[in-house]
């Protein structure tokens, strides 16, 4: 069986890993959970080449739009909740990772992660316990990166409860959408920030459907 290395194929963002935890709650906002649109679910299946087989499900997801304290129209934002879990065949571990993808005044329902000209933005730790807040102007498209976690043999799920994005400079239409990555391998590591395993390395995203942030 071959074995590859790769740079750069995961992004190492330290400030976002979760490292000892699954499940983040997040910024609570009482009465507001009965005004959340519920998303719909989803699934993927990723097949390698010598059989490996990695599996993706979203759960529960679900999102609605809040405005600011001033009523600025260009800013705005929304509270998401949602389940993300992969699965991999016996000798495969790798790593899911929770993306969102935020535009503003473009249609995201055909974005990918990787778009050249995205504005890339990473949440920072001090942010996750709360809220993240990133500007957005008309004719951006936002990857933020919300939170990764490794896998090794066994299912792992990454929780969102509450979760809250604000917007800023963004003036008129704007939506969302998730993105579950899951990049995985038999004898995967990333060591020397290279991933490294052998035979197939398998890569799956997992989108979720676009809502509006209006």
């Amino acid at each position: 069986m071959s074995k590859f290395s790769k740079l750069g194929l995961r992004r190492v963002a330290g400030a976002v890993a979760i490292a000892s935890v699954a499940a983040l709650g997040l910024a609570g906002m009482g009465a507001g959970d009965a005004a959340a649109a519920k998303l719909p679910n989803g699934y993927k299946k990723a097949t390698g080449i010598d059989g490996e087989v990695v599996q993706t499900w979203r759960t529960n997801e679900s999102a609605y739009a809040i405005g600011t304290v001033a009523n600025n129209p260009t800013a705005r934002g929304f509270v998401l909740s949602g389940t993300y879990t992969t699965k991999a065949s016996a000798g495969v571990a790798g790593n899911i990772a929770v993306k969102y993808i935020v535009g503003c005044q473009v249609d995201i329902s055909g974005v990918e992660l990787g778009l050249s000209g995205a504005l890339d933005f990473v949440a920072a730790t001090a942010n996750i316990s709360g809220s993240v807040s990133f500007p957005l102007a008309p004719g951006q498209v936002a990857i933020v990166d919300v939170t990764d976690k490794d896998f090794d043999g066994k299912p792992m799920s990454l929780q969102l409860s509450q979760l809250s994005f604000k917007l800023n400079g963004c003036g008129g239409y704007a939506s969302a959408r998730s993105a579950v990555k899951v990049i995985a391998a038999k004898g995967y590591n990333t060591d020397d920030g290279t991933v490294n395993g052998e035979g197939t390395l398998i890569q799956s995203t997992l989108y979720g459907k676009p809502f509006s942030i209006n």
